[in-house]
């Protein structure tokens, strides 16, 4: 029977091991003889090497199996470890593998070993590589880089290669331990991404470019509709002109058979008079001169007559008095020929001021012209029984106002129709703005119609009549 003894035991706890066997397997003996003691002893001596040898042999051999368990652990560990390890010399020369790093080279150990990891590069990663291994043998702490290994039946795959310092065994050159991990799907995720992040700005790009395009599409319909109102506001300005201009001519033609029929069937009759009358004066002279006196008589006032109707003409086309008198004296003068002529009551109020009087040519015509027309209109189409017509300055501007209480009319109708023949509508607007104010016309049922013209103050400047 062997003595049972500990994993870890030093020199001294083999012997007390060795001597308490030893006493158990001894038997008791007597008394003992002194020559007999000396070669007891050295059996005991020996037969306690002798344990202790076989408990040192037991222990080694303890340990030899626990060592042999380890490197299996160690060896499946190592060869079977999800990662690569190599062992590379500064030439990158493989001194050792594991089963893994064989696989991820697609070849066996044997194949390996003993030669360079550099031919399993591409060659745009073997500089890489040797870039590595130089800081890695300078022991410049943990390195890594990343690097594309070609199996060796074909394909190549993307790796990160691990390592710290290299390492030197007694008797041997340096080497660095190195651990491969395959990082290709790591890599394509990458790319993947790298991708998607260029497509996902490409993609923001694209819509900030069709937002562009869509605000340059908006702004260019809103042009063309710009456009197309302008165009259509132009034509519309352009058809109104054209109208206005062919009433102005048809007015004017008007006007001039007017003045034409009016001299024919007056003037004309007066002066035939008068040189009837002349003539007559001729025979009678040479037969009876003492009766002249009432025919000359007679023939002066033919004359006067005459006088009379041409003055009435100028006045009509230009009253001399608004340039030598002014706005109010002109428009009193014409409103008392106007009430004679039409019958109608005008209620004329004027708050005189130096201001209004200062008007420029231009404004007084206006304002003279305005009133004119306005109050023809009420005579020939209001049926009204009275007028009123102010005069007064308001803040920094002048302003006419002519009521009726006459019928009214659609004042936005009778402006804007294609179909308008009230010449004197428009014609008062036109005058009006063309000095830069402002005219306005109301009309409602019941309350008659108000013809108002308001001219700014600061425009009465330097200006020409018409």
């Amino acid at each position: 029977m062997k003595p049972e003894f500990p994993l870890k035991a030093d020199t001294a706890v083999l012997r007390r091991l060795a001597e308490k066997f030893l006493q158990r397997q001894r038997p008791k003996r007597g008394r003992k003889d002194p020559a007999a003691a000396d070669d007891l002893r050295l059996q005991h001596e020996l037969q306690v090497h002798q344990i202790e040898l076989e408990l040192q042999n037991a222990q080694l051999l303890g340990t030899r199996d626990r060592l042999e368990i380890l490197l299996a652990k160690y060896t499946d560990l190592f060869d079977f470890a999800p990662i690569g390890y190599f062992s590379l010399d500064e030439a990158s020369r493989i001194l050792e593998a594991n089963l893994t790093g064989a696989v991820l080279l697609g070849a066996n150990r044997s194949q390996i070993i003993n030669h360079p990891l550099l031919r399993f590069l591409t060659p745009s990663s073997q500089p890489v590589l040797l870039a590595f291994l130089k800081r890695v043998f300078a022991g410049t702490g943990k390195q890594v880089c990343v690097v594309e290994l070609r199996k060796r039946g074909g394909g190549s795959f993307w790796a990160s290669i691990h390592s710290s310092s290299a390492l030197a065994e007694s008797g041997q050159p340096k080497c660095a331990r190195v651990a491969v991990s395959d990082i290709t799907s790591l890599k394509q995720a990458e790319e993947a991404q790298r991708r998607a992040e260029i497509l996902t700005a490409v993609n923001r790009e694209l819509e900030l470019e069709i937002a562009r395009r869509q605000a340059v599409e908006k702004a260019l319909k809103q042009s063309q509709q710009e456009q197309g109102r302008l165009l259509a506001q132009s034509r519309g300005m352009q058809q109104q002109l054209r109208r206005l201009s062919h009433q102005i001519l048809h007015a004017q033609e008007e006007e001039r058979r007017r003045i034409s029929r009016d001299l024919h069937d007056e003037v004309t009759q007066i002066l035939t008079g008068i040189n009837i009358h002349l003539h007559a004066l001729a025979r009678k002279a040479k037969v009876n001169p003492e009766g002249l006196d009432h025919e000359i008589l007679q023939t002066q006032r033919l004359v006067e007559k005459s006088v009379v109707i041409v003055h009435q003409f100028a006045r009509e086309l230009r009253p001399p008095a608004l340039d030598d008198l002014g706005l109010s004296v002109s428009l009193h003068s014409y409103l008392d020929e106007y009430m004679k002529r039409t019958g109608l009551k005008v209620h004329f109020t004027t708050f005189t001021s130096g201001r209004i009087e200062k008007l420029n040519s231009a404004m007084r015509t206006v304002f003279y012209r305005v009133a004119q027309e306005a109050l023809l209109n009420v005579a020939q189409h209001a049926n009204a029984s009275q007028v009123k017509v102010s005069l007064q300055k308001l803040a920094g501007a002048v302003q006419l106002e002519i009521t009726d209480d006459g019928k009214s009319f659609e004042v936005n109708q009778v402006l804007h129709t294609k179909k308008n023949k009230r010449l004197g509508l428009i014609g008062m607007q036109e005058r009006v703005e063309m000095v830069g104010g402002r005219f306005k016309i109301v009309s409602a049922p019941g309350l008659g119609t108000t013809v108002q013209a308001r001219i700014p103050l600061s425009k009465a400047g330097r200006g020409h009549s018409r």
